[in-house]
């Protein structure tokens, strides 16, 4: 068996090629995106104490009367000098209000906006949001939910940082709890895989998403794209397409120190995890042909690379090359994504990368097709 095969005209050659093809591909993404995230410091993050400009936290709350008696408190107790919090209680049924007005009694920073119920509005979050934003009495605003827990009481200020940087709106990190179970490790994976695409798209001036429980951005940010209006009539998109329309002139930043995190517990079942993915991919019909096609030529030229390995193992000639290079990009790829993922948190997933991947993006390709995405895109 030699190395360089005779490079005749035949099936296998073409297969081979194709298979340097999607390689190429791959090496593309890996050395004009990911790597900017591999490579980027946390040192480019470092708080100004001097830059502390009033800041408005918004929170869209519905039926959450536990999870604001839980995390609320953590919120409203940052250790930061002047910022209010903004709970906009959207047609909650349960103790909602109650935890709120006691909570408002020791906590002058809280402003509470009623929203009573009504058949004529929807269960959308970005109605909330925009009665948030209205009512904000700063230029600066923060997002989070109310079923997530700032990771420390400088989360706020490590946060706001990334508008001393000159950002128009700042992307954080919402990482999952770490609990038992498969389908709790599995969301973990989804939220790394996630982050590091979306912090590497930005880092390259493609910036597609940010994630609604750990986002910043500026009242002139959201005022320069009349706010939601192109997506209005989409439950999902506050925190997808909104940034894809208010990224402009490298005005988006990325902040990733841990005690900028803001984490959250994963879906307890399968059902609730995969109706929470459908109201995500309810919102891709409205990216653009080039982030659709950016996001979706990776995975397919992973699968393409696959199908192609796979064929040229049953042919003598090709064989040896083709492991060669297929090694070569599963090293490269390691490397890289393995730092992008320490950089996350995500030791634990690094080992079993090259494998989680493929498994990771035939898993989200399955689900994206098996979705009932209008049915399920309501916000709960």
């Amino acid at each position: 068996m030699t190395i360089l095969p005779e490079f005749d005209f035949s099936i296998p050659l073409i297969v081979f090629l194709f298979l340097v093809f999607f390689i190429l591909i791959q090496m593309a993404y890996l050395f004009f995106i990911y790597m900017r995230f591999a490579i980027y410091s946390k040192k480019n993050e470092g708080v100004n104490k001097d830059f502390t400009p009033p800041i408005s936290i918004i929170i869209a709350a519905r039926n959450e009367s536990d999870n604001l008696f839980q995390n609320l408190p953590m919120i409203l107790t940052q250790d930061y000098p002047n910022f209010e919090v903004i709970v906009v209680n959207h047609q909650s049924i349960d103790e909602s209000y109650n935890v709120l007005n006691a909570l408002k009694l020791s906590h002058d920073n809280l402003k509470i906006i009623e929203v009573e119920r009504s058949k004529h509005l929807g269960n959308g979050k970005k109605l909330p949001l925009t009665l948030g934003i209205k009512s904000a009495t700063s230029e600066y605003l923060v997002f989070t939910d109310a079923d997530c827990l700032p990771a420390s009481k400088l989360w706020l200020r490590n946060l706001v940082s990334g508008f001393g940087r000159g950002g128009q709106v700042v992307l954080g990190y919402g990482p999952y709890r770490k609990e038992k179970g498969i389908l709790n490790s599995i969301i973990r994976m989804d939220a790394v895989f996630i982050a590091v695409n979306y912090f590497s798209y930005a880092l390259a001036n493609i910036p597609y998403m940010g994630v609604g429980r750990n986002l910043a951005y500026t009242k002139k940010a959201f005022n320069s794209v009349s706010g939601f209006k192109t997506h209005y009539s989409i439950s999902s998109g506050d925190d997808d397409l909104f940034v894809q329309e208010a990224s402009v002139e490298n005005n988006v930043v990325i902040h990733i120190d841990k005690e900028s995190y803001c984490y959250s517990s994963t879906k307890p079942t399968w059902k609730e995890y995969l109706q929470q993915k459908s109201r995500h991919y309810s919102t891709s019909s409205k990216y653009t042909f080039i982030k659709k096609s950016l996001l979706g030529i990776y995975p397919l030229s992973l699968f393409m690379m696959g199908v192609c390995f796979v064929s040229l193992l049953f042919n003598l000639e090709y064989m040896l090359l083709s492991c060669i290079l297929i090694a070569a990009i599963t090293i490269v790829k390691w490397i890289v994504l393995g730092i992008c993922f320490t950089k996350l948190d995500g030791k634990r997933f690094v080992l079993l990368l090259p494998f989680l991947e493929l498994f990771y993006y035939l898993m989200i390709t399955c689900m994206y097709y098996l979705s009932d995405k209008p049915k399920l895109s309501k916000w709960r």
